[in-house]
This record gives structure tokens, C-alpha cells and sequence, in this order.
């Protein structure tokens, strides 16, 4: 009797169709490719290699570059003064942005598109337009302030706050209202509804905020130049390096030191996102 082979499975060929989703996602890649992975790949490839006399392309693989760095002690300040200047400025945009941003997620439509207008409305001003502005304003009031840590910290906070307020407010006004009703029904506070359960949802808002203000304020150029009276800050020392001297191998080293030091801080601060977004504090 032969065996019938109606009820065994047949081969199915997998095809891979060319979808709309990856069509459009090709000017993506493209972009990708093309303005962030090969300059970076670049960057990378110059810090590794000895300086170039006379135009002439040799390959010769160093560390001199990073060494130089790094046993620099004036460097090595430069870049930590940097970063702790952009940090503490990005500290007081989110001091100053979170509760701007709950404001005005918690107005009324019309309110709301009025106020995200005129938070929007200076990033329609050139930056350097906006820093040359703010240091008249303080020469004026209290001249001998420029220069000091304190005018290049402000002028931070001014130039990035909308970097801080848009992202927490996207997030904020995504929140369901039920979540308030729900806090006030089971007795919590305005104070317990917002440290329980508006901050835990909208961890992802601050998170992008803090990311989207400390690195451009940490790289910053216009804001040390026209406000801390020409001071050297880690962006002033790359740019120095690599137009000015022309020395892409020092400065690419410069600029993957600060990367890497950059990328610890984002992974750390996206550790601290143990809600994701959707998750409200058991205690309530």
C-alpha cells in the first residue's frame, strides 16, 4: 500500500518583499550612512593615525594622539570644567523646565498651542544672534559678570530651555487623565500624584530632555566665545585643534575622548529609566 503524502508539510519558500515601510526608510539609511557613520568611522581612523606631512597619505598606526590628551593636565580640566558646567546647566533647565512644561500640558488646547508657539519662537532666531543679544544685555547691567562661570551657565540655560521643555511636555500631555482622577480617588495629594505618578511616567520626557541639553551645552562654541570673553572650553579646544591647526588627528582623538565620556553618562542616566514610561509607584 503506498504511503499518501496529501497531509505532509510542503517547503514554503520565504520571499522578502520589498515593503512601502522600507522604501521610505531608505532616504533614512542614506542619512544615516552618510553623515553619521562614515564621519565617525573617520574620526576614528584619524585618531589613530601619526600626522600627515606635507599632504602625503600614510598609514601608521598611533596613540599619541589620546597620550598627549590625556597626560595634559590643562586638557584634561578643560574637559572637566565642560562638563561641569553643562551639567549643572542642564540641572537648572529641568528645575525650570518640568514645571513649565506640567503648566502648560495642563492648560487648555488653545492655552497650550500658545504657549508651545512661544516656546518655540526664539529657535526661530539665528543661536548666535540669541548669544550676542543676552552679552549686550549683560554688558549693560553688570559687564564685568562676563566672563564667569555664572553668565556662561545662564547663557546655556537660555539658548537649550526649549530642548528641555518640549520633550517632558510631548510626554506629559500623552498622560492619561485618568491617572489624576484615579490618584485623587484613592486620597493621594497633588504633591504624592506628582512625585508618585506624573514623574515616574514621564521619566522618558526628562531623560531625552537631559540628553537633548548637556551635549550641545558640553560642545558648545558661540556660548564660551561672545559670553565667557573668549574663554577655552573642550569645543573651543577641538575647534582650535582642527581648523585652525589642522591637526584632524588631535582633534578627533579630543572629540572621541569626550564621545566615550558622553556615552557613559547616557547610558547611565537610561539605566535610571526603571519605569519605561508606563509604570506608577506601588505605594500610592
Amino acid at each position: 500500500m503506498q504511503k499518501s503524502h496529501a497531509f505532509l508539510p510542503k517547503k514554503i519558500k520565504s520571499k522578502k518583499k520589498i515593503t512601502t515601510e522600507g522604501i521610505l526608510g531608505i532616504p533614512y539609511y542614506v542619512v544615516l550612512i552618510g553623515l553619521i557613520v562614515i564621519p565617525i568611522v573617520m574620526m576614528v581612523l584619524y585618531s589613530v593615525q601619526k600626522e600627515r606631512p606635507s599632504g602625503i597619505f600614510t598609514i601608521a598606526f598611533t596613540l599619541e594622539h589620546y597620550i598627549r590628551f590625556l597626560s595634559e593636565r590643562q586638557f584634561v580640566d578643560l574637559t572637566i570644567t565642560s562638563l561641569y558646567l553643562a551639567g549643572v546647566a542642564t540641572l537648572i533647565t529641568l528645575m525650570i523646565g518640568y514645571p513649565v512644561a506640567y503648566i502648560i500640558s495642563r492648560s487648555k488646547p488653545r492655552i497650550q498651542l500658545l504657549l508651545i508657539l512661544l516656546i518655540n519662537a526664539p529657535m526661530w532666531i539665528n543661536m548666535l544672534l540669541r548669544t550676542r543679544a543676552l552679552q549686550q544685555v549683560i554688558e549693560m547691567v553688570a559687564p564685568e559678570m562676563i566672563g564667569t562661570d555664572l553668565i556662561i551657565i545662564l547663557g546655556m540655560v537660555y539658548i537649550f530651555l526649549p530642548f528641555m521643555v518640549l520633550p517632558i511636555y510631548a510626554v506629559l500631555s500623552k498622560i492619561d487623565p485618568a491617572y489624576f482622577e484615579s490618584a485623587a480617588d484613592l486620597g493621594a495629594s497633588k504633591f504624592q500624584t506628582i512625585t508618585k505618578v506624573i514623574i515616574p511616567l514621564s521619566l522618558s520626557g526628562i531623560l531625552s530632555g537631559i540628553m537633548m541639553v548637556f551635549l550641545p551645552a558640553a560642545t558648545t562654541l558661540v556660548i564660551p566665545k561672545y559670553l565667557g570673553n573668549n574663554r577655552y572650553l573642550i569645543g573651543n579646544l577641538i575647534e582650535n585643534a582642527m581648523i585652525q591647526q589642522g591637526r584632524f588627528g588631535y582633534g578627533s582623538a579630543i572629540a572621541i575622548v569626550l564621545s566615550l565620556v558622553i556615552m557613559g553618562f547616557v547610558y547611565l542616566i537610561k539605566k535610571v529609566d526603571r519605569y519605561q514610561g508606563v509604570a506608577i509607584d506601588e505605594d500610592l
